[in-house]
């Protein structure tokens, strides 16, 4: 694998800001949405055939030369059985499942702009795990205007209902009615708490 610092950064980014793609198995693709677990892996909703596959290529979000291509391991789990609420994260992530079958995630690999990367880039365990839920929850009780206006500022689009579905230490995830959007953090700085989240929500709402 090859090491650099910046690509690595900026391929983490983009699989942040791109939580739906294709998944490629056993000459199939078929659309797949990912959602983050606190441990570092992804989970979603699959085909039993997706299980059984050799190999899984993940597409974020499609094909292209410049497009991230995530080779992964998938591992099954029984949602009723499982004490961790994987399958919730994903439908708080993205609604109704297509799919009654669900794995966790792990990335082994990647390919990025010509670069291929170690999959441990990817699985960044979430430091705000515990109190992500009580940050999404003030944000979208008291701040979902400064949500708006930053969504606004970033990607000069608009969001009529936006929900905070997720946060970690570089930034947001929000979800709208099509699709989950990513605000990132300005670089160098990192969310620690509820307040330093509400502070640079409202730097990105700013920052036109």
């Amino acid at each position: 694998m090859e090491d650099d610092p910046e690509i690595e950064a900026k391929a983490y980014q983009w699989m942040r800001g791109h939580l739906s793609g294709f998944l490629r198995f056993d000459g199939e693709r078929v659309a797949i949405k990912i959602a983050p677990l606190p441990d570092g892996r992804f989970v979603a909703p699959v085909m039993v055939a997706m299980l059984m596959a050799a190999d899984t290529v993940m597409e974020l979000p499609d094909d292209g030369d410049t497009d991230l291509h995530l080779m992964m391991s998938l591992e099954k789990f029984d949602e009723r059985t499982d004490q961790s609420g994987s399958a919730d994260r994903w439908r708080t992530y993205h609604g109704d499942p297509p799919d009654v079958n669900w794995a966790w995630i792990t990335i082994d690999a990647a390919k990025f702009q010509g670069y291929f990367i170690d999959g441990e880039v990817f699985q960044r365990p979430n430091t705000l795990d515990k109190g992500g839920s009580m940050i999404c929850r003030a944000l979208n009780q008291s701040k979902i205007d400064t949500v708006r206006a930053a969504i606004h500022a970033q990607y000069r689009t608009d969001a009529a209902d936006p929900l905070v579905v997720g946060v970690d230490p570089c930034g947001f995830d929000v979800r709208r009615q099509f699709d989950i959007i990513r605000l990132n953090t300005p670089e160098g700085r990192v969310i620690s708490d509820e307040a330093s989240a509400i502070s640079l929500l409202t730097a990105l709402a700013k920052d036109a």
